[in-house]
């Protein structure tokens, strides 16, 4: 068996190094392209890079062994990190925002309490009576379809219908549950614009037939074209007549819904007696209002046909 391939002490041949080539007297090869044994050992240390001049390292295959990372691109994955962090952050506040703007009504939340219950008073109030004249008109509706009670059942629905536009008009006398509302007090505290706002509070909750009268028990039906104008000595003038104080209104409503649209704060109960006057309201089971006004002639409105 050759030198290069001895036996060793476990049977298994033992590769010979190869000579180094040498110069003279055994000294390192002095050719100039032979590598230094410094830089050949792994434990060699790395001379440090210039301050201010960072190397520049080019990129290498993540399949390569000894791969390093690139500094800028690392520097770009962490700012563009940082900014879709920033965004994400105010789209959240801008929701959080969004939800209790929207959640929150001021208005409501500044609203008193007895404010509150009477709009809730008067949406059902008129949520009552609309799905009343739903079921009568859906009523009519299959009467008039009904083949030999349809001419019977049109007549009836043309007399009702005329019967409620007279009493809307003031040209038919009307009876109903309602309430019977006093005025007293000096000309300032029960002037026209006060008994206008109370007659437009109950129109707003319901009321459906109105007359006014004066302590002579003189009285004027009061439909939608009714004005009211400040008179002498503390007298009114309602279409024209004149009516001495205390006035009182006799009105055909809901009395619950009616006496809390004029009790509420800042209302016309509260103003009158700001001003030094009374107003007294008594619900009433039947009101009756039986002042009659005379027919409106048109002389240039024409029904639709």
């Amino acid at each position: 068996m050759s030198e290069e391939h001895r036996e060793t002490g476990t049977g298994w041949p033992r590769p010979v190094e190869p000579e180094r080539p040498s110069g003279p007297a055994g000294e390192p090869d002095p050719r100039p392209d032979a590598p230094d044994p410094d830089e050949l050992s792994p434990l060699a240390p790395v001379e440090p890079e210039p301050a201010g001049e960072p190397a520049e390292r080019e990129a290498v295959p993540e399949s390569e062994p000894g791969a390093v990372a690139q500094p800028s691109r690392a520097r770009r994955f962490s700012s563009a990190g940082l900014m879709i962090a920033v965004l994400l952050a105010l789209l959240g506040f801008t929701l959080v925002v969004q939800l209790k703007t929207t959640s929150t009504d001021p208005t409501l939340a500044a609203t008193r309490e007895e404010d509150l219950v009477r709009i809730s008073s008067d949406l059902d109030s008129r949520e009552r009576r609309l799905r009343q004249d739903i079921e009568a008109l859906e009523e009519s509706q299959r009467q008039l379809r009904s083949g030999e009670q349809g001419r019977q059942a049109a007549l009836e629905e043309a007399t009702r219908r005329a019967d409620e536009l007279g009493i809307l008009a003031g040209t038919l006398p009307a009876v109903g549950p309602g309430l019977e509302v006093r005025f007293s007090g000096p000309a300032k505290a029960v002037s026209s614009t006060r008994i206008l706002d109370a007659v437009q509070e109950l129109r707003g909750a319901g009321a459906e037939a109105m007359q006014i009268q004066g302590a002579d028990g003189s009285a004027v039906r009061i439909i939608a074209s009714t004005y009211f104008v400040d008179g002498a000595d503390g007298a009114l003038v309602v279409d024209g007549r004149r009516l001495t104080g205390p006035f009182t209104i006799m009105v055909i409503g809901d009395p619950a819904t009616m006496r809390t649209a004029l009790n509420i704060p800042g209302g016309v109960v509260a103003s009158v007696r700001d001003a030094g006057g009374n107003v007294t309201s008594e619900d009433r089971e039947v009101v009756e209002v039986s002042q009659l006004h005379a027919p409106i002639k048109l002389d240039h409105a024409r029904p639709v046909s």
